[in-house]
């Protein structure tokens, strides 16, 4: 299972040197973990993502020529004909994914996705909150029981270390099969932007260690 730390700001080349499949970058200015900076060196096998919340097809192609990302993930209300745009208006960068997030709770109409499906690479599932991610608590992921499709998803949503065992236990389950990565954020912070780089050695070694 691959691994993405998303909200990456002061210490980026500390948390790089762990080799994480994905690197999120937040580009909405209201995140404490908004990210303004110049992009430091990264090995290039770590994908670059944008995460974006309901910006402009202009803003979202300026930010991945920018920066040279790899991938946006898309935190709002973005339709199947806005991911379609984007698909369309980025061809050139062949290997280039597009990652749609929808927030759950305690249940989720998954019809809502199809959709979505011939315009996305991934799904990205997390807790449905006060902001559009980086609330700090896990939804219920028995919820993915009802998951329809085949398409890979990130699971997201207040993982922390103290999750390890319930992911181990996820991992088990027939509705695991499609789980592409685990994407964490708020819970490896000192402050927002700051990953504690202690606790993602620890999570992202019992991650990859056989079960």
């Amino acid at each position: 299972m691959k691994l993405k730390v998303c909200g990456m700001n002061h210490n980026t080349q500390e948390v790089a040197k762990l080799q994480p499949d994905y690197l999120g970058f937040i580009f909405w200015e209201p995140s404490k973990r908004s990210f303004t900076t110049k992009m430091p060196i990264i090995d290039p096998s770590i994908k670059k993502v944008g995460v974006f919340v309901d910006a402009s097809l202009e803003e979202v192609i300026e930010k991945v020529k920018l920066y040279n990302l790899d991938a946006v993930q898309l935190h709002g209300k973005e339709t199947p004909v806005y991911c379609n745009s984007l698909r369309q208006k980025h061809v050139e960068h062949d290997n280039f994914e597009i990652i749609k997030v929808f927030s759950i709770k305690d249940d989720f109409d998954f019809s809502i996705i199809e959709p979505y499906e011939e315009v996305c690479d991934y799904y990205l599932f997390d807790t449905k909150g006060k902001l559009p991610g980086g609330n700090g608590y896990t939804f219920n992921w028995s919820v993915l029981k009802n998951y329809p499709s085949t398409k890979p998803y990130f699971l997201s949503g207040g993982i922390g270390l103290e999750n390890v065992t319930d992911i181990e236990s996820f991992q088990q389950l027939e509705e695991s099969k499609y789980c592409h990565a685990i994407d964490i954020n708020s819970k490896f912070e000192t402050e927002p932007g700051l990953k504690n780089i202690e606790k993602l050695t620890k999570f992202k070694n019992k991650l990859t260690s056989p079960l």
